[in-house]
């Protein structure tokens, strides 16, 4: 009885979680936005606070698709062996039947650029209201937002009007026949402006205007940390020191301006892509050679790829969870 009870407790969770994720999606380029501003930029595989990686991000950096992971998930050990033994071969470039860590982290890269195609396709369809293969302003505000004009958007609070009239400009700069609407190239450069390099310039000048508060067009330690600083202790205040004194201030100058502005506000992926390669090796280079062989890659698909198998684990200590608390 008590295992029924878990097993119904976790069916109705997720069943929560999928419907929650469907509702929040239409608000997601806002929010990464507002994360953008409030925070810099944040790397998803590792939560630096708990140490713990997040195995999903593996798998889409493999498979260079959220559907395609989600899809990897539900195939038997067999098939993601199956699968990704034909992957392997496609990552190795020079056909030696090993990867090294350059081939990897060109496919990683790769990955991501698909996987932010994808996003932004996604994104298209959901703001395409008339099927037209073209984005309107009007089309693209009433989707994010649940605004239907400019005007109606004007009435709501400053935060998101601040951000309405950044994707606005934003809009506007990857409109690049100047025709007023945005069709998927056009819509791919404003979803993810940090891949482009002529969306830059907008970026740092939105950044400024949200964080250098004294105007001088540059940031210091205290507009680095911002509001979120007074309830935070010192070993916090430590962290976010070390941080900006030796990720971001290059110059040690004791601010950051230009690039140094960019590369605390968006996410490098060559950073990014060497950072999961060094990931991957640590667990997956069984031999210590500094080269993964196929069968080090395919044996341990559930690192890179996922199966059922992995998920019926999970599955497993979610009803020991629920068991103990019950």
């Amino acid at each position: 009885m008590v295992l029924l009870r878990s097993l119904c407790l976790i069916l109705l969770i997720c069943i929560f979680h999928k419907t929650h994720a469907a509702a929040a999606q239409s608000h997601h380029h806002a929010q990464k936005h507002k994360e953008r501003l409030q925070d810099g930029a944040t790397h998803a595989h590792l939560d630096k606070s708990s140490h713990e990686h997040d195995t999903e991000f593996d798998h889409e950096a493999i498979l260079g698709s959220v559907k395609e992971a989600e899809e990897f998930h539900d195939l038997s050990p067999e098939e993601s062996k199956k699968r990704l033994a034909v992957l392997v071969t496609k990552m190795d470039l020079n056909k030696d039947r090993f990867v090294d860590r350059h081939e990897l982290k060109a496919w990683i890269l790769r990955s991501f650029k698909s996987l932010a195609a994808e996003e932004a396709t996604d994104r298209f369809e959901d703001c395409d209201e008339d099927g037209d293969h073209k984005v309107t302003w009007a089309e693209y505000i009433k989707d994010t937002f649940g605004m239907e004009s400019d005007e109606e958007m004007r009435n709501e609070i400053d935060e998101q009007d601040k951000m309405v009239q950044d994707d606005r400009e934003l809009f506007k700069a990857a409109d690049k026949d100047g025709d007023g609407v945005l069709i998927i190239d056009e819509f791919i450069r404003f979803n993810n402006p940090e891949e482009h390099p002529e969306m830059l310039p907008i970026v740092l000048r939105q950044t400024l205007a949200d964080k250098d508060m004294n105007g001088d067009e540059k940031i210091d330690f205290q507009e680095f940390v911002g509001d979120s600083a007074r309830d935070k202790d010192k070993e916090y205040l430590v962290t976010e020191k070390d941080k900006f004194d030796n990720d971001f201030d290059k110059n040690h100058d004791g601010f950051l301006t230009g690039n140094e502005i960019l590369s605390w506000m968006l996410p490098s992926n060559d950073e990014v892509a060497n950072e999961e390669v060094d990931h991957l090796f640590a667990a997956s280079d069984d031999d210590h050679d500094d080269r993964l062989s196929y069968d080090e890659i395919v044996n341990n698909y559930d690192i890179f790829v996922g199966s059922e198998a992995t998920d019926y684990g999970d599955h497993l200590q979610n009803i020991e969870h629920f068991r103990d608390e019950l």
